[in-house]
């Protein structure tokens, strides 16, 4: 690896780093190592995966616009390709978002365009506090976000908010998008409180999480009734795990007036 680079901690929390000075911009090799980790990434052995930038202010600041004007000035490579590019980063993104493990982004600075985009395929977002900007500014440069940002963000907010937010080429301080829900937490180090999150979620049921993701993402595309049977098959594949009966026998074995602070010992993402 070049531009990512990995570090694993003994309780199975990775970790990952995106380097690509001056100005930690995304491009097709950081698209092609970050594919190739998130593959790894399935080993039963990870519990969470942490995303971060490298460089002071940075997180992913957006996708090389350089290298899309060059795909841009080849009209007729570009029309070879067709959909190609945008699939391939859309597919890279899905895997990010399906991977059956808490993905925690660490926005630890400027994060837009294509790094917005990527932020958005994370389950928890930690903005840092600091005059950051978040965003997708595509418009102002004659273009939209084709790396699922249209889709992602109007889900996420509501399409009166996002035609808003994507129209305008809006890039937001940390405080605005939290207000948004864009970002889950403003911390003082985004990086830190992303590893807290993580080693909180790695002693969990890796089952139970698995199934939380696979209900709320693909019950959250369908009809209600499609979704309640994707809960209902997820809620059986948890019952049925051996992790889950043991947890909730400890649970029961407590007297009662323990249990409220059992279960408060036990949230793993609670805030701060």
């Amino acid at each position: 690896m070049t531009l990512w680079s990995v570090e694993k901690a003994p309780n199975g929390v990775v970790v990952a780093t995106y380097h690509n000075p001056p100005m930690n911009y995304f491009c097709a090799e950081g698209t092609r190592e970050l594919g190739a980790l998130i593959a790894e990434w399935g080993d039963p052995a990870v519990r969470a995966v942490v995303l971060t930038g490298a460089i002071p202010g940075k997180f992913i600041t957006h996708y090389s616009v350089e290298e899309l004007v060059a795909i841009a000035s080849d009209r007729p490579g570009m029309k070879k390709m067709g959909l190609a590019l945008n699939h391939g980063y859309h597919e890279l993104l899905r895997s990010l978002r399906d991977l059956p493990k808490p993905v925690i982004v660490a926005m630890n600075g400027d994060t837009m365009g294509g790094g917005f985009e990527l932020s958005l395929s994370c389950d928890i977002r930690i903005a840092a506090a600091g005059d950051h900007r978040y965003g997708l500014p595509e418009i102002t440069l004659g273009i939209l976000p084709g790396g699922c940002g249209t889709q992602r963000l109007s889900r996420l907010i509501g399409a009166g908010r996002a035609i808003d937010f994507i129209l305008r080429g809006r890039i937001c301080k940390p405080e605005e998008a939290l207000a948004l829900g864009i970002v889950h937490e403003i911390a003082p180090d985004a990086l830190v409180r992303a590893k807290e999150l993580a080693s909180g979620l790695a002693e969990l049921s890796p089952v139970a999480i698995a199934e939380v993701k696979r209900s709320v993402y693909q019950g959250s595309e369908l009809h209600l009734e499609a979704g309640l049977t994707i809960e209902s098959e997820a809620f059986m594949a948890t019952m049925a795990s051996d992790e889950g009966l043991k947890t909730m026998q400890e649970y029961v074995a407590l007297p009662f007036e323990k249990r409220r602070d059992w279960l408060e010992r036990r949230k793993a993402t609670r805030a701060r």
